[in-house]
């Protein structure tokens, strides 16, 4: 834990495999960092499912309204259709590349319409600059995120187990 240096906007996302470190960005997409943090400090993360994982593309997942594995509304056929009850973001595009272990906001073909969803990159896709907000970077663990079961969707997906802010950690 030695290497977090903003506690207040780093994610601890607990998989089978093991920890992974997130810094947020709240100087590039202010609006996406609340929301991650306000779902992740209400639970909504918890054992939400990856449900499109592409082997050397990325992994997604946040379906907080459809996804999670551990409750009674788990739907396999409309992961990946929800969101949460709030309200959906604007598009906070800048000038970050989406290279290897960043966090990026999945959406609609509407840019305003991200919401809880979003994606980890496995390697540099360029080609979505510009085009999704990325607001995050994974700097530990991303060997856990590398091994995260891949399908679209996976026939048995893994999950977030937990998702936590390091400063409530």
């Amino acid at each position: 834990m030695a290497d977090i240096k903003d506690p207040e906007n780093t994610i601890l996302m607990e998989l089978k495999g093991g920890t992974v470190t997130i810094e947020l960005l709240p100087d590039v997409a202010p609006k996406h960092v609340e929301r991650m943090k306000e779902l992740a400090r209400s639970g909504a993360y918890n054992g939400v499912a990856f449900h499109r994982v592409i082997d050397g593309f990325m992994a997604q997942t946040g379906d907080v309204a459809h996804g999670n594995m551990d409750g009674e509304n788990y739907e396999p056929r409309r992961c990946g259709t929800g969101g949460s009850d709030l309200p959906d973001l604007p598009a906070e595009f800048s000038k970050i590349p989406h290279a290897r272990g960043s966090l990026g906001a999945a959406r609609s073909a509407n840019p305003n319409s991200a919401n809880s969803q979003f994606f980890i990159n496995f390697k540099d896709n360029d080609f979505l600059n510009g085009q999704y907000t990325v607001y995050g970077q994974v700097t530990s663990g991303m060997e856990h995120v590398d091994a995260i079961v891949k399908g679209e969707p996976p026939a048995n997906p893994d999950k977030m187990i937990s998702v936590k802010v390091a400063a409530d950690a």
